[in-house]
């Protein structure tokens, strides 16, 4: 859905809609979260962005792939804004998602940012 906001300057009202449209059968458990993170990021777009690209020295956001900018985007959110979900968690799960659909490189570049950002906001845990 991050992704589909970015790629198609689409609400993500509309990005939501067309995903659980196409894919049906997705699971449900996870859909009022994932809801709340399109949402989330989508309303704290810039803030989220900027952390990025400080903790991401020598990369300009837009030289980033789109998928590796949208994971970052979706960790970040993570980090930023829902304390309860324990830093190891979010960090896991983004190198995981990267390691499924970005490049060789994503896992790595993409652990690295966020153990930073995680650091920079105080996240020890």
């Amino acid at each position: 859905m991050l992704f589909q906001l970015e790629a198609s300057a689409v609400s993500a009202e509309r990005a939501i809609d067309l995903f659980w449209r196409m894919f049906e059968d997705a699971d449900p458990e996870g859909r009022s979260y994932a809801e709340q993170i399109v949402c989330g990021v989508e309303s704290s777009l810039s803030e989220i962005d900027k952390k990025i690209e400080e903790a991401s020295q020598n990369w300009r956001l837009m030289r980033m792939s789109r998928v590796d900018r949208n994971l970052l985007r979706l960790g970040t959110w993570e980090l930023m804004f829902k304390p309860d979900v324990p830093r190891a968690v979010i960090l896991d799960e983004s190198v995981e998602l990267a390691k499924s659909f970005g490049s060789e490189e994503s896992s790595g570049f993409v652990n690295g940012v966020l153990d930073r950002i995680a650091s920079d906001l105080g996240r020890t845990a």
